[in-house]
């Protein structure tokens, strides 16, 4: 760590000649090649151009622009969407923000500019610095460096590491007391994608413990989305132009919108030319965790701050926005398109589990979870246990069959010095799930150590854990893992993140309880009501289909898991189960096809995946047709209509790139047969004058596209039945 900090310090004359070897910035020259991007293959680029008078530094992939203009301070002029050519940016701002010993000091950033509502290149030369703010001394241009090393085990529709360019300036203060202090502000452009991520560093050099009250990585004079003459900001429109995206997200609420930590859309009083009169239009953006970091950084040490993902939107269209969403998942975090076939297990004992390994090899299962309830305790690192798990895992790997299992953090009380002290009773109890365990206290690291341990000694290769939740500040002074209130969220999401980077890195797939995927996590809740899993099954049915449209707008298949209750879960009768299973085939095998037919991999809880022969047939049958249609089934899916019981109901996968371009599934839950002409959307197949499509495996038909890119195609559903095409 110090010899990285010092290297921070070279003289910047090295830089600054680098600047006068960066290819010349051509606008004309990596203009978008105005195919969609959703649809045909991106052939530009990321590059980092400077500018013929050599004043600017420009990040340019064909599909966004980001422009800096670096004396005599580093500031952002200009913020483009190329696909639909807006403007994103209407003002300069700092860089970046950080509180050092409690006083605010700006990272980069230009003055002058009277103007807000727009920004004119003409004006830039007139901009001054401020000698207060950190200035500009170098920039670094290099390859893009993988955030994590994944090791993914399971199958997955991607598994190339992403590539592009990442762009570093440094900072220093010309301030007595900041002196040591270095910043630099990274920023990641990505080939095919319009997507810029951002994040800090700071290198204490100062040879004295400094105080980070808070760092706010990203501050954006953005163009507004509304403009009103009166109303709050808080009711306002906030820009649409960026999906922002970090990865410090919790909440329990399956979505990332919701689990945003970082956020803050606020207003500009110097922008005075704006129609709200009282000046409250949500038009400037900044990045930062509510609470902290609020951690003294030590002598030599190295801080580093949230990453902000960027990525240009074209479009207010859900389907659209959600799919450049997944397809940027799929290109920076492609472990989570892995997507093992996995059972879930509720075992009593070693042989039970013997036996549901074998009934996975038997029928094309990948991979088998000891869910909750069942007597696998990972916390348990005794010889005894560690060395039976080791068993259970090369009896597993023989067959082909990965292993995981449950593991308990949150919802449970450990100890008067363990659990998380409420900042408001100054007592235990009263967290995000009423009793919970701070993992900054010494049984949080122990839990942490002891999960490591277990994974390295067993050979287990799925972790499916449930908590920390870290939005649980922790008032405690006692606990190791931090000093306080004001570092607690931090420090605790830095152990939680070193331990999903550390799973990540051998390969250990994650389920996990909140929005982590930027983190290394693979998989989350689609989102459910855990109660519903006890109404008839023709209810759980269409309940599950609507988890499976709302779930999958944002989040691609392989992203979230149902649910499959084989026997009882949170009540219900046998009009709520499966078992015995043979005498619920129907029922059975739909919830099978319903889920696979999404690609979402279901918790299919219970003892055993069948009981007779005629079973297995059926399980097997349906594992060997997603196999067979894996890859498209593991597309974006197209919401076409969403499960009501009244009605048709169903989707469409596509993807531009393989032989199957779509696999539409179709769903009559009404008592009379249905027979009607659908107006199939084929857009996103890439597809543009005629498709060729056949129900299940009958022959091959041929519709010609109208100028909507849509295809009539008659349709005939028995009642309360299901069936699926595939078009090519």
């Amino acid at each position: 760590m110090k010899r990285l900090c010092a290297v921070l310090l070279l003289f910047s004359f090295y830089s600054f000649l680098k600047a006068q070897q960066l290819p010349v910035w051509n606008e004309s020259q990596n203009r978008w090649n105005e195919k969609d991007w959703l649809v045909a293959p991106v052939t530009n680029k990321a590059g980092v151009y400077g500018t013929p008078d050599k004043k600017e530094i420009v990040l340019d992939n064909g599909l966004i622009e980001r422009r800096f203009r670096l004396y005599p301070n580093v500031a952002c002029i200009d913020f483009k969407n190329k696909i639909n050519n807006q403007q994103l940016l209407r003002a300069v701002k700092a860089e970046a923000r950080i509180t050092i010993n409690g006083t605010d000091y700006n990272i980069g950033g230009l003055y002058g500019q009277k103007e807000n509502a727009y920004l004119l290149s003409e004006w830039v030369d007139a901009f001054q610095k401020h000698d207060s703010d950190f200035i500009f001394v170098k920039y670094e241009v290099s390859e893009l460096p993988p955030y994590l090393h994944p090791q993914t085990k399971m199958w997955a529709s991607n598994s190339k590491a992403a590539t592009g360019k990442l762009l570093t300036f440094h900072y220093q203060s010309g301030l007595p007391g900041l002196k040591g202090i270095i910043v630099l502000m990274h920023y990641e452009l990505y080939d095919g994608l319009p997507l810029i991520v951002k994040w800090l560093s700071i290198c204490n050099q100062s040879g004295q413990p400094v105080h980070l009250n808070r760092v706010v990585n990203e501050i954006l004079g953005m163009a507004e989305e509304q403009s009103a003459v009166t109303g709050s900001a808080d009711k306002m429109e906030k820009p649409s132009g960026l999906y922002l995206e970090t990865n410090y997200a919790f909440n329990n609420a399956m979505r990332y919108s919701l689990s945003d930590q970082t956020t803050h859309w606020k207003t500009d009083s110097s922008y005075t030319s704006q129609v709200n009169y009282e000046l409250q239009t949500p038009c400037l953006l900044e990045v930062y965790p509510e609470y902290g970091p609020g951690i003294d950084l030590q002598p030599n040490a190295i801080f580093t701050s949230v990453r902000t993902y960027e990525l240009a939107m074209d479009s207010y269209d859900r389907q659209r926005r959600g799919m450049a969403i997944q397809k940027m998942y799929s290109t920076i975090a492609p472990w989570a398109t892995a997507n093992p076939i996995f059972m879930h297990l509720v075992s009593k004992n070693d042989n039970e589990v013997y036996n549901a390994i074998d009934q996975c090899a038997a029928t094309g299962y990948e991979a088998l979870i000891l869910s909750f309830g069942s007597h696998i305790n990972m916390e348990d690192v005794t010889g005894g246990n560690l060395e039976r798990c080791k068993k259970l895992a090369g009896y597993a790997h023989k067959k082909g069959i990965k292993i995981g299992a449950y593991s308990l953090f949150s919802s449970r009380k450990i100890s008067e010095e363990d659990d998380v002290i409420n900042p408001q009773t100054g007592k235990t109890g009263g967290s995000f799930f009423g009793n919970a365990p701070c993992f900054g206290s010494k049984w949080g690291l122990a839990y942490r150590n002891k999960i490591k341990q277990f994974f390295t000694v067993t050979g287990f290769d799925i972790w499916e854990n449930d908590g920390p939740y870290p939005g649980d500040r922790c008032a405690s002074v006692k606990h190791p893992g931090h000093k306080g209130l004001e570092d607690s969220q931090w420090r605790q999401m830095e152990l939680q993140k070193e331990l999903y980077h550390w799973l990540n890195s051998r390969g250990i797939y994650i389920n996990a309880p909140d929005w982590y995927f930027l983190d290394g996590t693979n998989k989350i809740a689609l989102g459910y009501r855990e109660v519903n899993f006890s109404l008839p099954r023709d209810q759980q049915k269409i309940l599950n289909r609507q988890n499976i449209f709302d779930g999958t707008w944002d989040k691609l298949p392989s992203m979230g898991w149902g649910f499959v209750p084989l026997t009882r879960y949170q009540g219900g009768g046998p009009e709520a189960i499966l078992e015995p299973l043979s005498e619920h085939l129907d029922d059975y095998e739909q919830l099978m096809m319903q889920y696979y037919g999404a690609g979402v991999q279901a918790c299919y809880r219970g003892p055993r995946l069948y009981d007779t022969n005629t079973t297995k047939e059926r399980v097997t049958a349906v594992i060997s047709w997603y196999k067979k249609y894996r890859s498209v089934l593991n597309a974006p899916i197209i919401h076409l209509r969403r499960a009501d019981g009244r009605y048709w109901d169903g989707w469409l996968h596509t993807d531009p790139l393989q032989k199957e371009r779509g696999l539409l599934l179709l769903f009559n839950p009404t008592d009379r047969s249905l027979q009607l002409t659908i107006q199939l959307p084929l857009y996103y197949t890439g597809l543009t004058s005629t498709a060729r499509v056949r129900e299940k495996e009958g022959p091959l038909q041929t519709y010609r596209l109208n100028r909507n890119f849509e295809i009539e195609l008659p349709v005939v559903l028995a009642p309360h039945a299901y069936s699926w095409w595939v078009i090519e």
